[in-house]
Parts: C-alpha cells; structure tokens; sequence
C-alpha cells in the first residue's frame, strides 16, 4: 500500500487566535558616540573612537581596534 503525498497548503488561523498578533518592533539600538566609555563581553573596556551611522562603531580596546557591526548584544555603554 502505498501512502500520498501531504498537500501543500497554508494554514488558516482563526481570527480569535493568540498566535495571530503582530509581532512587536525591535527594541531601539543604543546610540554610541565618539569617546564613551564602552564594555565588551570578549574584548574587555574600551573607548569609542568612530561612529557609522546605526552600522557599526569602532572601539579602541587598548591593545586592538575593533569593528563591532550593529547590533551590538556584547557592547555596553558605561
């Protein structure tokens, strides 16, 4: 015996369900500046030495310079 194939159809929620609630907005991304003072899980204390537009920031960690691109999860602002 030999079994069909499933059908590929989209799933119908009904108009009541929780799971249709639109999803909410990303949380705001924190806005650095040139020289804060900022904090790396992996790099350790740094200072903010270049700004790209909600991109990236370049941070001076002492003894590297690192890119970090947005957003930042491991970068906080002391």
């Amino acid at each position: 015996m030999r079994m069909k194939p499933a059908r590929a159809t989209t799933r119908r929620f009904l108009p009541g369900s929780p799971f249709n609630v639109p999803s909410s907005p990303p949380p705001p991304l924190e806005q650095f500046a040139v020289q804060d003072r900022v904090s790396h899980d992996t790099y350790g204390l740094g200072v903010v030495i270049g700004v790209e537009d909600e991109i990236a920031v370049l941070v001076d960690f002492g003894t590297r310079q690192e890119r970090i691109t947005a957003p930042y999860p491991k970068l906080f602002k002391l």
